[in-house]
């Protein structure tokens, strides 16, 4: 059963209709019901014309291609930059949700082009997540889930990530704090299912997948996300705070028998409560826990897959000076170094006798905490389609400045990046302050987690791509049209529901042909 759809299709009866004088029929839809709309309006009866005439002329060339509509498409590769020779390169944001204090991260359910769930770390120790609608602006009243956390310094509630399979099986998995034997409690990796209403987690669900003890109340990381290439959950570790990753005789980072200060992999699906992945870089070394998949890391926080190519960005929070971003191409089997505590990004920093024997990776980026700068942020590469000028480009912040940065390439000088934080600056009389997290949606479009409550998009100064053309080729066309009459009806989270009302209607169209071009 489709857990985003069963509870929207049982209670429509009960909502406000949307028109009120004669009832329009439309053909049956693929469930074998008619959608049944009512309006009085000769523009729509002109418009339902329009359409039926570019439906006839588009299926002779259509196809079978129209069979394939009725699912949830992936985003599209965006056209090519064939605009910033108009002067179309300008950069903005804009403010789309406030009152999320801590807030820690912002992310999207596969499929749903509508909501965007964002994590609250801890609200009298309540960790929260809460779901904004993306297209209105409207936050739901009740949360999509609340459970209790140990709140010390660093800890809470601190990453989400939803199942690939989400829309079919309704499982997703958080990152959370709990109180422990140690000061810093022990971080948790949760499975939780959506219940029969998507907008409300079922909180009898929990699973526990994996639990570790935390030293220290600082340095837990957080982060965890899915391969877009594997399917297999990572999970990113702290080196268990503290400061110099003063744990054991190597520290954390560099000790390959603790599951702090590493990049983990596992297959949830393989096995209960999880299965070890045959290709983990550790698999059969008794000196290293077969989890393991990248060590020597602080304090990751924020990692993030490119969707595109699968390849792993992570930000690693520095100690005294260096700030540093990681990267593991997509075509890694594991295993990398990425040097702390003996190194940090390219310095040294406890070199003692037996990091001279170790081989460590170098991030691909540094900065030093000059001008106030203090802690990396790490976003992500941009892979939407709003913006075909930033295509590839890579974003990060720093938590002190309220910097906003990006780089456009993993090769080139360690300071070489580029400081977009005066083209960033909303207007309003809004003001980014700490740089938590930032966040994607469905489209690849980026966002920007203030830990003060409020949450930004990422968006062009001047629209180049309408919201109407869903395959982003740069023309509202038959294909557009073709994609919202495939899904007419009760939806929810589908792309052709443009204005968020949980059904593509004509509204939605009325807006598709009123940007047709």
């Amino acid at each position: 059963m489709n857990y985003l759809l069963r509870s929207y299709r049982s209670d429509f009866g009960n909502r406000t209709p949307r028109f009120s004088e004669q009832d329009l029929v439309l053909p049956e839809s693929s469930g074998g019901e008619k959608d049944r709309m009512r309006t009085g309006s000769a523009t729509t009866i002109l418009a339902l014309i329009f359409i039926g005439i570019c439906f006839l002329s588009a299926q002779a060339w259509t196809g079978a291609r129209s069979s394939s509509l009725n699912r949830h498409p992936a985003p599209l590769s965006p056209v090519a930059n064939t605009f910033a020779s108009n002067g179309l390169n300008s950069l903005t944001t804009e403010l789309i949700g406030s009152g999320f204090s801590g807030s820690d991260f912002v992310t999207f359910a596969p499929g749903d082009f509508t909501r965007l769930f964002i994590v609250q770390r801890s609200v009298t120790n309540t960790g929260t997540i809460k779901i904004l609608n993306a297209k209105t602006g409207v936050t739901n009243p009740a949360s999509f889930l609340e459970i209790p956390v140990f709140d010390s310094g660093e800890s809470g509630l601190l990453g989400l990530a939803f199942h690939p399979d989400y829309q079919n099986n309704g499982e997703f998995f958080i990152y959370a704090s709990a109180t422990g034997t140690t000061p810093g409690g022990k971080s948790q990796i949760l499975q939780y299912n959506v219940s029969a209403d998507p907008d409300v987690a079922d909180s009898g669900s929990r699973t526990l997948i994996m639990e570790f003890d935390q030293p220290e109340s600082n340095h837990n990381a957080g982060w965890i996300g899915f391969g877009p290439n594997d399917g297999y959950l990572y999970i990113a570790t702290g080196d268990g705070g503290g400061f110099d990753d003063m744990h054991g005789a190597i520290g954390n980072g560099q000790d390959t028998d603790t599951l702090l200060g590493k990049i983990l992999r596992i297959d949830v699906d393989g096995a209960s409560p999880y299965a070890i992945p045959a290709s983990n870089p550790f698999v059969g070394d008794p000196t290293a826990l077969d989890e393991i998949w990248a060590y020597g890391l602080r304090n990751p926080w924020r990692c993030s897959f490119d969707r595109q190519t699968g390849d792993l960005f992570i930000a690693d929070v520095g100690q005294n000076i260096w700030e540093e971003i990681n990267f593991q191409p997509s075509t890694s089997s594991g295993g990398e170094n990425y040097g702390w505590r003996c190194y940090e990004a390219t310095h040294d920093f406890n070199v003692e006798s037996h990091c001279l024997s170790i081989s460590h990776v170098l991030p691909i980026r540094e900065y030093q905490h000059s001008g106030g700068r203090c802690s990396i942020t790490g976003g992500y590469r941009y892979r939407g389609c709003k913006i075909p000028f930033l295509q590839g480009e890579y974003f990060f912040g720093d938590w002190c400045t309220a910097e906003i940065f990006s780089i456009s390439s993993v090769a080139g000088a360690l300071d070489e990046f580029t400081n977009r934080t005066a083209e960033l600056t909303p207007g309003g009389g809004f003001t980014i302050g700490r740089i938590n997290s930032f966040g994607e949606d469905a489209n690849g479009e980026i966002y920007i987690v203030d830990w003060n409550g409020q949450i930004f998009k990422i968006v062009p100064e001047t629209q180049i791509i309408s919201d109407t053309d869903f395959d982003c080729n740069g023309t509202v066309d038959v294909e557009d049209l073709l994609e919202l009459l495939a899904k007419w009806g009760i939806c929810d989270g589908c792309r052709a529901d443009y204005d968020g009302n949980h059904a593509v209607d004509v509204e939605d169209l009325l807006r598709l042909l009123a940007e047709w071009g």
